[in-house]
């Protein structure tokens, strides 16, 4: 059986965190608040819902057509000149006050299948476009959970920026002292005083990151961007993390069955059909039944006396019944031309079915490709900051012991804070990969 239901799944699972929370005044917003906000005032997602409404009310239009419509009135007003008597049925020049009631109703019988056929029509849908809400839904929540771990992961480079600039803090101090007592020359203070203002640049840069990722975070929830906007962090461990181990074939198998757009698709071919369907029946004959009722007043004497109001409507009652064919011959080839764009609306729908398809597994091969080269990255990451940071903390004992010179300490310093970067970018960027493999499996999507 088909996951229709697999979005709302998809949010209750990856909304869960460690932390708690919820948006409290514009300050740190959990994955859930954002999500739940992003859902919320999405005009794209607001749009899908929209069309599912219209594609109801449709329905409800198409269903009413198997029942009779039945209407009723009437009409007051006054005649002058030669006109007939409606009572009397003969020529008169009086003026001629008159009250007119009818009720009339009809119901189609057969139509060539055509009433039955769009509401069927209707129904799919209505089930197509519940599927496409549900499509609008997951990529809108997969791109806030991208946006909102590009926060928190710069967030971590603003920290390692920090971390940098303190070490080279401290370092400056440190040599001021020696050189103030003669120990190192001015050159190595102003050497490290440039690298402590280079540091302070990277802060900066690393603080307007941080800001950007926030922008672009509360533009896709659509709410107002404040400076104190923050998120809570959840505490991230790659290691938690596995990698699937199922191919890319057997990931678009799964997907295949759970991708909404997939379903909506496959639901359009199926409308078409009833959309070729109600063209075809334009060739059939119309079926239809009708009765009508009338009656009216008028204000003039008859025989010497004036009947009042309610004997007349009595006496002027009438009422008909009729049966309605309408067999179509000739229709300046309106329905060959209907025939034929329903066919071809057919064929879009097939074309549209393909390319959803192909979509989806060009995006998986790209998932599967970019969460593999993420995690040997990260790997790869993880031992080149081990040695770099052991390569660092040498080096800095050596400075300090006057056995290097300022350039070398620098290049060193460099590599690690550099590598610590590297580390944090392929970290989220191998989380997120697997989260999006998940996501197309189905798997539990808990960070």
């Amino acid at each position: 059986m088909r996951k229709i239901y697999f979005c709302g799944l998809f949010l209750a699972l990856f909304c869960v965190f460690e932390s708690s929370g919820q948006v409290t005044d514009y300050g740190a917003m959990d994955l859930e608040g954002v999500i739940e906000t992003a859902l919320e005032n999405n005009l794209q997602l607001q749009r899908s819902q929209v069309n599912l409404a219209t594609q109801e009310a449709n329905l409800i239009g198409n269903v009413g057509q198997r029942i009779p419509t039945f209407s009723t009135g009437g009409s007051t007003g006054y005649r002058w000149g030669r006109s007939i008597n409606p009572v009397t049925n003969l020529f008169e020049n009086n003026r001629i006050g008159n009250v007119n009631l009818f009720a009339n109703a009809n119901m189609t019988i057969f139509a060539g299948q055509q009433i039955d056929n769009s509401i069927r029509q209707n129904r799919v849908d209505i089930e197509a476009a519940q599927y496409n809400v549900l499509a609008t839904e997951n990529n809108i929540t997969l791109n806030v959970i991208n946006l909102f771990i590009n926060v928190v992961f710069s967030k971590e480079q603003l920290r390692i920026a920090e971390n940098q600039l303190k070490t080279t803090q401290e370092q400056l101090q440190n040599t001021i002292r020696l050189v103030d007592a003669g120990s190192l020359p001015l050159a190595n203070r102003l050497d490290i005083e440039a690298q402590n203002a280079t540091n302070e640049l990277e802060v900066v840069n690393a603080q307007n990151n941080l800001r950007i990722a926030k922008l672009n975070l509360a533009q896709a929830m659509q709410i107002p961007f404040r400076e104190d906007m923050d998120v809570v962090a959840p505490e991230l461990e790659p290691d938690n993390f596995a990698l699937t181990d199922r191919s890319v074939d057997e990931i678009f198998d799964v997907a295949l069955d759970l991708m909404p757009e997939i379903r909506a698709a496959e639901l359009g071919i199926e409308s078409a059909d009833y959309g070729v369907r109600i063209a075809k029946g334009g060739y059939y004959p119309t079926l239809g039944i009708g009765a009508s009722a009338f009656s009216n007043y008028i204000d003039q004497f008859f025989l010497g006396e004036r009947l009042d109001f309610g004997t007349q409507i009595r006496n002027n009652f009438s009422n008909s019944a009729n049966i309605q064919l309408n067999i179509p011959i000739l229709s300046n080839f309106r329905n060959r031309a209907n025939v034929q764009r329903a066919r071809l609306q057919r064929r879009l729908s097939e074309i549209q079915e393909v390319e959803t398809r192909n979509q989806l597994r060009q995006d998986i091969e790209s998932a599967y490709t970019n969460a593999n080269a993420a995690r040997q990255s990260y790997r790869a990451s993880q031992i080149r900051v081990s040695s770099l940071e052991e390569a660092f903390r040498i080096s800095e004992q050596r400075f300090n012991a006057g056995a290097i010179n300022f350039a070398d300490y620098q290049l060193a310093q460099n590599n690690f804070f550099n590598a610590q970067a590297d580390l944090i970018t392929s970290k989220y960027t191998y989380i997120f990969r697997v989260k999006v493999l998940d996501f197309y499996l189905g798997n539990s999507l808990k960070l």
